[in-house]
């Protein structure tokens, strides 16, 4: 369990060094706490930011069921995916929003897989 324990923490770590980026953001654009728009490039960050909390509900859960049911080294690899993923969005994100879907394939595809893995590996442990 300890290879996917990493990765899940290097997530949550990624997670907030993107909150950290939106604060820049908030300073570098002026948008005064509580707004969340008020420029086009900070709303990228904040966006990207959201959506980064919205796939970790479901990222979390998915490489700890396959880490437990199958395998802890192939759940963090398939994790590993996810992280870059988000490093590829994120960027794509900010720069042009319209070109986000590599970085969305590369988070969504390995939550996937890694929800279908746990839950056969749930399965066979019946």
């Amino acid at each position: 369990m300890a290879p996917a324990a990493i990765v899940i923490i290097l997530a949550v770590l990624e997670y907030i060094v993107f909150g950290i980026l939106v604060g820049r953001a908030r300073g570098r654009y002026g948008i005064k706490a509580p707004a969340t728009t008020g420029h086009d490039v900070f709303e990228r960050y904040f966006r990207v930011h959201q959506n980064t909390a919205e796939t970790l509900i479901a990222f979390i859960p998915a490489i700890s069921l396959f880490a437990l049911f199958l395998n802890p080294n192939w759940a963090a690899w398939i994790g590993l995916v996810y992280i870059i993923g988000r490093i590829v969005y994120f960027r794509a994100y900010v720069a042009d929003p319209a070109k986000r879907s590599a970085g969305y394939g590369l988070s969504i595809f390995p939550i996937l897989v890694l929800l279908i893995g746990g839950l056969i590996g749930a399965i066979r442990n019946l």
